[in-house]
């Protein structure tokens, strides 16, 4: 059984950001859901985008697919993006972004 978790693919994401607005995908909810093999071999990460036309989105996925590829003991890392439903700021993004964002409930 691998050590690597969802949380720790999700911790080495952290530091893509969005180019357009400066923030991390992950902060911005972008990052949907993360599943890790037993071994720790395969990792695939359900993310959306902030609209399907964006234009940095190849940009967004190659970042994506590289970093978990360079995770240890990674050998296949793969990315399906989820437009169903889309992504919403008041619901996705944290807390933090929102306040950023000026996204009030």
């Amino acid at each position: 059984m691998s050590q690597l978790t969802p949380e720790a693919v999700k911790e080495a994401l952290v530091h893509i950001t969005d180019p357009e607005i400066g923030i991390s995908i992950v902060e911005l909810g972008l990052i949907r859901k993360v599943e890790v093999s037993d071994d720790g071999a395969s990792v695939t990460v359900t993310m959306t985008l902030t609209s399907p036309f964006c234009p940095e989105g190849p940009e967004l996925v190659a970042a994506v697919e590289h970093t978990v590829r360079t995770l240890p003991g990674v050998v296949e890392g793969s990315v399906v993006l989820e437009w169903n439903p889309p992504w919403d700021p008041k619901t996705d993004a944290s807390d933090e972004v929102k306040a950023e964002l000026g996204i009030w409930e």
